[in-house]
C-alpha cells in the first residue's frame, strides 16, 4: 500500500499499520450495531414476553419438525411450517423460535411478507441440553401463534 502527503514523495505503508485501525474499525462498527438488549443474555419468558407484547397466543397451526432425540446439540435441524395464509390483508409477519435452556434462548427470527408464499423455514440449531423448544408467529392482524416441542439432547449418543 502506498501513502502520499504533501511535498512528499509516495511511502510504503506495512500491513502492521493497516491491521490495527481496519480491527478498530470493525469493532467500533459492530459497537454501534449492538443495543444492549442484543448484548446481554434474557431468559425465555422475558424473550416471549417482548415479542408478544400483552397479546395472549393462540396455540396450534404451527408444525415443528425437530428430531425427539439429538446426538449432537451443535447442529440440530429443525423445520417450521404455519398454516396461515399469505395475503395481503392476512399473513404471517414474523417468527420467534425460543430454547429454554440455552445461555442465549432467542435462537432465531425470521421475518416474512405475503410475497414469501408460504411461511416456512428450515435450519439447524445450537441446543445447550434437553429443553423445550417454542415457536411464535405473529399475523399482520396482530395475533400470536404459538407451539412448542420437546427435545432431548444427548451427550456422545448415550440416551441416559
Amino acid at each position: 500500500m502506498m501513502r502520499a502527503t504533501e511535498g512528499a514523495p509516495m511511502q510504503s505503508i506495512s500491513r502492521r499499520e493497516v491491521l490495527p485501525s481496519a480491527t478498530q474499525l470493525t469493532a467500533i462498527a459492530a459497537a454501534g450495531t449492538l443495543s444492549p438488549a442484543d448484548s446481554a443474555p434474557a431468559d425465555a419468558a422475558a424473550e416471549i414476553a417482548r415479542f408478544t407484547a400483552g397479546v395472549i397466543p393462540d396455540a396450534g397451526r404451527i408444525a415443528i419438525d425437530l428430531p425427539e432425540i439429538a446426538e449432537n446439540g451443535n447442529a440440530v435441524p429443525l423445520a417450521v411450517d404455519i398454516d396461515h395464509p399469505m395475503t395481503p390483508e392476512s399473513h404471517v409477519v414474523e417468527v420467534l423460535v425460543v430454547a429454554e435452556a440455552n445461555p442465549w434462548p432467542r435462537i432465531a427470527r425470521f421475518h416474512f411478507t405475503p410475497m414469501s408464499g408460504r411461511a416456512m423455514v428450515a435450519t439447524r440449531i445450537r441446543l445447550a441440553g434437553t429443553q423445550t423448544i417454542q415457536v411464535l408467529a405473529r399475523t399482520s392482524e396482530n395475533r400470536i401463534l404459538t407451539a412448542q416441542r420437546q427435545i432431548k439432547v444427548t451427550i456422545g449418543g448415550c440416551g441416559g
